[in-house]
């Protein structure tokens, strides 16, 4: 059915660059026209229920998530309805890749610092969301803005053109849009699931690697350590302080990313078990890399670990030439020679490390290890040569599954931008649908996912996201 669709008979000029031509019988409104700003605050607490922008979507935020705020500043706040929308309109200077346009679902309050909008009549809300949402996809919208980190109010872009279909076609937009994005969605998670399968088929080969050796039938002794169990007989346990030289904890503050920087800062949302995603990595400035490694300058095989947030456990190793530094919620560990930082690295990543752990999250309301608990993690340990002939192991055990992750990741990037592609030319009248709309099954599921993945995303999403959640 998508294959079969067509252009329109007739264009015209809408008057903006990133939105082209449009069909000639749609109407062009300045952005006043269609949307109107939400004006209504919380006094007096009426809402209760708080909304943040997360990797395009309005969600709910979890009481255990609203860290440092007391009740009484929620009154600041503004409240939202179903079907209203909201911009993320602040830092466009220096994040070019959040996204910034999300869909209200239900009703609660948030940041004022955001920018709320209503739909004007004859405008669909769900339409003027995916207008407004293309037009933050096509990063058209840092055009707009003032001031030093260049935010967005609805005065910069009140008099913009929007494009508008009549009413009903903009329904059968929408229509069309449902089912193609419920389609690509299915196709991505069923991806996904199969990624995690494989994932855990990789973590079972590892954590028999780091914690029997190559030998199966090397006779064992008991460690002492209840989450650490038998342990071959010639290995020694050791705690974590003891085979680091370095254990440096970040700084307790955010860095100023910036699309300009020079040095990727790495976050939770930056690091797989084994693997630092260094290229989706946020980059900071020369000067706040100084800051930042004024502890320790990570360099090649040193261990990034994440201590704090829902990511929390995750260990990975520098790679070569990268002049990175490490953001919130993360640390970094420097092995002593006599041990394979690899295979260290292996171990932290293990599930007899990640219990121990646990032993200090228990009961706490968001992840967050103390470091006192890290320094002091039991890890088996065997000679280094040893610990060498492991990691060669584990790497030609797990590459066939990597390669496959590999693939079925890249096959998900190009779903992705398909569906970007597909959403774009519908909203902007690329791609006629109204005769397709019709031959829709009578039941189409509402797409809930404001352009993401309809299952629940965590930090690292291979989306781009708001770093930290603004509510």
């Amino acid at each position: 059915m998508i294959a079969d669709l067509r252009p329109y008979a007739e264009y015209k000029e809408s008057g903006l660059p990133w939105l082209g031509k449009v069909p000639s019988h749609w109407e062009n409104r300045p952005a006043f026209g269609a949307f109107v700003p939400n004006r209504e605050r919380n006094h007096g607490m009426k809402e209760k229920t708080v909304l943040s922008l997360s990797y395009g979507r309005i969600v709910i935020k979890p009481a255990e998530k609203l860290h440092g705020l007391v009740p009484e500043s929620f009154e600041t706040y503004q409240i939202v309805n179903p079907g209203d929308i909201v911009l993320r309109t602040t830092d466009l200077q220096n994040d070019h890749t959040s996204l910034r346009v999300g869909m209200v679902r239900d009703r609660g309050i948030i940041t004022s610092a955001y920018l709320a909008l209503r739909v004007n009549t004859g405008v669909s809300p769900d339409f003027g969301f995916q207008f407004l949402n293309v037009w933050d996809m096509s990063k058209a919208i840092y055009g707009y803005g003032s001031g030093l980190r260049q935010g967005l109010d609805f005065s910069h872009f009140k008099r913009m053109p929007v494009a508008l279909p009549p009413p009903a076609e903009q329904a059968a937009i929408v229509r069309f849009l449902d089912w193609a994005n419920g389609r690509l969605e299915r196709a991505i998670r069923a991806k996904r699931k199969v990624i995690a399968l494989l994932n855990e088929q990789k973590q079972a080969i590892i954590h028999r690697a780091v914690t029997r050796g190559l030998d199966p039938s090397v006779p064992l002794k008991p460690s002492g350590i209840p989450w650490l169990g038998d342990i071959p007989q010639h290995w020694r346990v050791w705690r974590l302080k003891f085979v680091a030289l370095n254990i440096v904890d970040c700084l307790h503050a955010t860095p100023r990313y910036s699309d300009a920087g020079t040095h990727p800062a790495i976050r939770t949302a930056d690091i797989v078990a084994g693997v630092v995603l260094v290229d989706q990595a946020k980059k900071v400035s020369s000067r706040d890399y100084a800051r930042w490694t004024t502890r320790l300058q990570p360099q090649e095989g040193d261990i990034l670990y994440s201590r704090e947030g829902e990511r929390f456990g995750i260990a990975a190793c520098v790679p070569a030439a990268a002049q990175l530094c490490i953001s919130q919620r993360m640390m970094v560990f420097r092995i002593a020679t006599e041990h394979c930082s690899k295979f260290v690295m292996w171990l932290l990543n293990s599930r007899s490390t990640y219990g121990q752990a646990l032993q200090d999250v228990m009961g706490a309301t968001a992840p967050h290890v103390n470091i006192s608990t890290i320094r002091n993690y039991y890890l088996a340990l065997p000679p280094k040569r040893e610990q060498e002939a492991v990691v060669e192991r584990i790497g030609a055990e797990t590459h066939p599954i990597e390669v496959v992750i590999d693939r079925l990741e890249r096959e998900i990037d190009l779903l992705r931008e398909y569906r970007t592609r597909l959403v774009a030319d519908v909203v902007t009248g690329k791609l006629d649908v109204r005769e397709a709309a019709t031959r829709l099954p009578d039941e189409v599921a509402p797409d809930t996912s404001a352009g993401v993945d309809g299952e629940t995303l965590d930090d690292a999403g291979n989306l781009h996201e708001v770093d930290a959640e603004e509510t």
